[in-house]
């Protein structure tokens, strides 16, 4: 289970079963709650749909959910957000939390200078004087 907190985009996929076949369902909004209980956590996600805001609360340890994965992190000062059920529009957004650093751990790595090649170049420049 990957850490995440109230004011996080989440995509949550949820098994399904409809008759004898079963597949997996993706449910992805913003978490709006979460209720710390060991084994009987939950979490809150809301989302909108169609133009019409749909909430679900999934047990955290549900064998239905198969994954969690947290899109972007929100920046928030509450723990419950249920304020945004009477938000629409630009007010209900939520401003994403800066860790200092990129996701992709690629672009964090500084390329590496070799200093060989410089010294070849020198080296063939004084050869180049002491022969003119």
């Amino acid at each position: 289970m990957p850490e995440f907190s109230a004011g996080d985009t989440l995509k949550v996929n949820v098994k399904v079963v409809e008759g004898t076949r079963e597949r997996v369902q993706a449910f992805e909004g913003v978490c709006i709650a979460r209720k710390n209980a060991g084994v009987r956590s939950a979490f809150t996600v809301r989302k909108i749909s169609y133009g019409e805001g749909v909430e679900r609360v999934f047990p955290l340890y549900s064998p239905r959910i198969s994954g969690i994965e947290v899109i972007r992190r929100g920046k928030v000062r509450r723990a419950k957000l249920y304020y945004l059920r009477e938000r629409q529009g630009k007010s209900a957004r939520i401003a994403e939390r800066s860790t200092g650093r990129s996701m992709n751990s690629d672009n964090n790595k500084k390329p590496e200078k070799s200093k060989a090649p410089e010294k070849k170049v020198q080296e063939e420049l004084k050869d180049n004087k002491k022969e003119s």
